[in-house]
């Protein structure tokens, strides 16, 4: 070969190499943009299961795009108040937050069913309902009318029924008494006689010490021994059928979220369930152990009886007839996950329910 049409022949092949680089890099820039994004929480850092979902998913992110996409994380408080999350990521203030959707049920009772409704899901129907179901579509056709996106990003599972500082053993007992307790479930309770109180969660210990209120349902052992309510109200009644599976949320600004390139919406995604399965996970490898310390510092365990429950159920069914018949939003998603739960009993009866019994029964005689 002609040496010097060789090298006229690599010199041309260089350039195109050079310029087909050149085109090349604005186009990965274009996908894997430099981003940084705020995340307010509704949590603050000493419940810190909760708190740690907003990290996980900003760690998540941050990994698996080489730190080209940065979100940072701030607690309840330091941007805006824990229960104005939404507003913040609604009106542009924020990207986006870590906080339960019924929070924010004074707009619409319709936000209460992304979280969690008095007997509703379990966790693990939850996420398939989230998942699986339908109920994710579901929930962000309602919550786009608000600007907002939503993806699952947390679950407590089954929490407590609360701490009392008197026994219930009648519907009567709950007469008059004042609870703190939020959401569709004060609803409820207001139909057994309840005065429910909305008080912010680090100023719940202080109003059960000095009386103001005479009980207060949180979340679950490891965060309710943290806050010490043992200390001011022994009695702790259990379960919180109120919340049998509530589902904590990233929220989005619909518009912003749309906006990212299509690769950093899945990552997101991925992220955010990354955190939902840990959330749970941290909650069950944790609550044993606090259980056990509160019932040493003298805390009484205590099942709402059959009673309490069946007054409870009626009245949650009497509150959905309410609130169906005059808010369609409302029954769009109620019905999806009515429909959903019934099936998912029917399968759980057979294989999760008779399996976990036996155990639980091999447990109580110490055989485990």
């Amino acid at each position: 070969m002609n040496r010097r049409h060789f090298f006229r022949q690599a010199g041309t092949a260089g350039i195109g190499a050079v310029a087909a680089g050149a085109l090349a890099a604005p186009a990965i820039a274009q996908e894997s943009p430099k981003l940084t994004w705020r995340m307010t929480s509704s949590f603050t850092k000493n419940t810190d299961i909760l708190w740690a979902a907003s990290t996980d998913i900003a760690q998540s992110v941050k990994e698996a795009t080489d730190g080209n996409f940065t979100i940072h994380t701030f607690a309840a408080g330091e941007i805006v108040p824990g229960l104005q999350a939404a507003d913040a990521v609604s009106n542009g203030t924020v990207e986006m937050a870590h906080t339960c959707s019924y929070y924010y049920i004074g707009k619409d009772p319709t936000f209460a069913l992304g979280t969690s409704v008095p007997f509703g899901l379990n966790a693990r129907q939850t996420n398939s309902w989230f998942s699986i179901g339908g109920g994710n579509d579901l929930l962000n056709e309602f919550l786009g009318t608000y600007n907002l996106y939503a993806l699952p990003a947390g679950n407590t599972g089954a929490q407590m029924g609360g701490w009392f500082r008197k026994e219930i053993n009648t519907i009567d007992d709950l007469k008059g008494l004042k609870m703190r307790i939020a959401g569709l479930a004060g609803q409820v309770m207001t139909k057994l006689g309840v005065t429910p109180q909305q008080i912010a969660g680090g100023d719940v210990y202080a109003a059960l010490e000095k009386g103001t209120i005479d009980a207060t349902e949180f979340v679950g052992p490891y965060d309710d021994q943290k806050l010490g309510f043992v200390k001011v109200a022994k009695y702790y009644y259990y379960p919180a059928w109120w919340e049998s599976g509530p589902a904590v949320h990233a929220f989005f600004n619909r518009d912003k979220f749309n906006n990212l390139p299509k690769s950093y919406q899945r990552i997101l995604k991925d992220a955010c369930a990354n955190a939902n399965m840990n959330m749970l996970a941290r909650y069950d490898a944790s609550n044993a152990k606090a259980l056990r310390q509160l019932v040493s510092e003298g805390a009484v365990l205590k099942a709402f009886n059959q009673q309490i429950l069946d007054a409870s159920f009626a009245a949650a069914q009497e509150t959905y007839a309410e609130l169906t018949a005059k808010n369609a939003a409302f029954k769009k998603i109620y019905d999806s996950q009515q429909a959903f739960k019934k099936d998912a009993y029917l399968w759980a009866q057979i294989a999760d329910y008779t399996y976990d019994t036996f155990m639980m029964i091999q447990q109580r005689n110490g055989k485990l």
